[in-house]
């Protein structure tokens, strides 16, 4: 089984930015938020995927990935998305050992920064970034499902 275990933390600052070893462009969609799972189409320059993720709030849960077409993905995002799409820019940043993701929101969330890290076990300790600042790893509205019908600019 497949298995994703994360954080999410508000960032505070750009003092992360000089950091960014790099960047890459998001958009997606979600083809189907109700039920057990969500499924997301994403596109990523010259790569697309389709993943599967249990509908928790939780920090582990359950993903499943694939990579697919970037033709049948982009026409997914234009014709079979539910809400709205998510448009972000992720920075890879190295801190501590680990890769952090910051996620800089654009479009209708606008003004939304979120860091997440990757754990290989719920109890890892890890060094947490002076620009990590609020965990919101059990707020539903930090999750990008959510996101997609409740942008962050109507809060």
């Amino acid at each position: 089984m497949a298995q994703e275990i994360e954080r999410k933390f508000l960032v505070t600052g750009d003092a992360w930015r000089t950091q960014a070893r790099a960047s890459a462009r998001y958009r997606q969609g979600y083809l189907s938020n109700e039920g057990p799972c969500s499924v997301r189409v994403r596109v990523s320059g010259a790569d697309a995927y389709l993943n599967l993720k249990s509908a928790t709030l939780d920090i582990v849960r359950t993903e499943y990935e694939y990579p697919i077409p970037v033709a049948d993905a982009e026409e997914m995002l234009d014709r079979l998305c539910s809400g709205l799409l998510i448009e972000k820019t992720r920075h890879f940043v190295d801190y501590g050992g680990y890769t952090w993701e910051i996620d800089v929101f654009e479009g209708v969330n606008r003004g939304l920064v979120i860091a997440e890290i990757e754990l290989e076990r719920v109890d890892a300790e890890f060094p947490r970034p002076p620009w990590a600042g609020a965990e919101v790893s059990g707020d539903p509205r930090y999750y990008n499902v959510y996101l997609a019908h409740t942008p962050y600019t109507r809060w």
